[in-house]
C-alpha cells in the first residue's frame, strides 16, 4: 500500500512500530529511523545507489535488523505542489519497494534539504562534512515531519 494520506497510513499501522524514512536521490539514499512510539527521528545509514536490486537488498537488511513496520519516503514536489521528473522517479521507487510488504507513506519533502543545509552551515560544518551528511539528515527531517503529523492528526 502506497499513500500520501497520513490517516490511511496510520490505519495500516494500528499499533505503531518503527518507521524508516528515506530521502531517495540519484546517487544515494539517506535513511533515518524513529522509535516505535513515533516520538523522534534519527539519521541512520547512507546507501550508495548501485543497481536497484542491491539498493533494495540493503534496505531489506536494515528493515529486518531494525524491525521496521512502515516506510516514509520523501516526495520531491515542485514548489507549486505539482509533480516533477524527480517526483515520478520517487513514485516509481516506492512502487518497486512495495513488495517488501510494508505500508509506504509518500511525504512532501519540499525544503527538507535546504533546511538541513542551513542548519549545518549555522553549525559551521565544512562543505565536505555537509555533503557527507546531508542525505541522512534530510531523511531524518522528512521522517520527523511525518511522525509529528501522524502523532497529532
Amino acid at each position: 500500500m502506497i499513500t500520501t494520506d497520513r490517516d490511511t497510513f496510520r490505519e495500516a499501522l494500528p499499533s505503531g512500530g518503527r518507521l524508516l524514512g528515506l530521502d531517495v536521490g540519484t546517487k544515494t539514499i539517506g535513511t533515518a529511523l524513529c522509535d516505535a512510539g513515533w516520538s523522534f527521528a534519527s539519521p541512520a545509514h547512507l546507501v550508495k545507489r548501485t543497481k536497484f536490486t542491491a539498493d533494495k537488498a540493503a534496505l531489506a537488511v536494515l528493515i529486518a535488523e531494525q524491525q521496521v513496520k512502515g516506510l516514509v519516503i520523501g516526495l520531491p514536489l515542485n514548489l507549486d505542489g505539482t509533480d516533477s521528473p524527480r517526483t515520478q522517479s520517487t513514485r516509481a521507487f516506492a512502487r518497486n519497494v512495495e513488495d517488501l510488504g510494508l505500508p509506504v507513506l509518500l511525504w512532501d519533502e519540499r525544503w527538507s534539504t535546504a533546511a538541513v543545509e542551513r542548519q549545518m552551515i549555522a553549525e559551521d560544518l565544512s562543505r565536505a562534512k555537509r555533503a557527507e551528511r546531508v542525505d541522512k539528515l534530510a531523511a531524518s527531517y522528512i521522517l520527523q515531519g511525518a511522525i509529528d503529523a501522524l502523532a497529532t492528526g
